[in-house]
């Protein structure tokens, strides 16, 4: 029987190692990370460098937004801005033919929601061409 002690080693744990997978896992999450930053970004609009031909405006249906999101349907004022009364509009002007084009005016401080409405009734009557009206920016020369 071998009464010696035996030789009794200290555990020691592997830094260099431990190292290497934090710093790896560091750069991961740096990368991953999503960073919102939507209210400091700055969105220029575009805008019409010059203005399209001209149709005639017998043939083209001419749905326009006003600022306060209100409708126009060949410069008549609609009695309201909700969207049954915008399709019964359309309806009554052009009754039988979507083939037509339509021309859609927005003013510029019109909400989208007010735009989009429009485009959506306007695609359930089954209109397909729509043509954005807009105007040459005559005031600045901004890039």
């Amino acid at each position: 029987m071998n009464l010696k002690p035996r030789r009794h080693e200290e555990p020691e744990i592997n830094m260099v190692s431990l190292i290497d997978v934090v710093l790896m896992l560091v750069i991961f999450f740096m990368l991953s990370a999503n960073f919102s930053g939507e209210g400091r970004l700055r969105i220029r609009l575009p805008q019409a460098s010059a203005v399209p031909f001209e149709r005639s405006t017998a043939a083209t249906l001419v749905v326009t937004v006003t600022a306060g999101g209100s409708y126009l349907v060949n410069n008549r004022e609609l009695v309201n801005a909700s969207p049954d009364t915008l399709r019964s509009a359309i309806e009554q002007v052009a009754p039988t033919e979507r083939g037509r084009p339509v021309s859609l005016r927005a003013d510029g401080r019109a909400t989208h929601q007010s735009v989009v409405t429009a485009m959506d009734v306007l695609a359930q009557l089954g209109f397909s061409q729509l043509d954005f009206i807009t105007t040459r920016d005559r005031g600045s020369s901004a890039p």
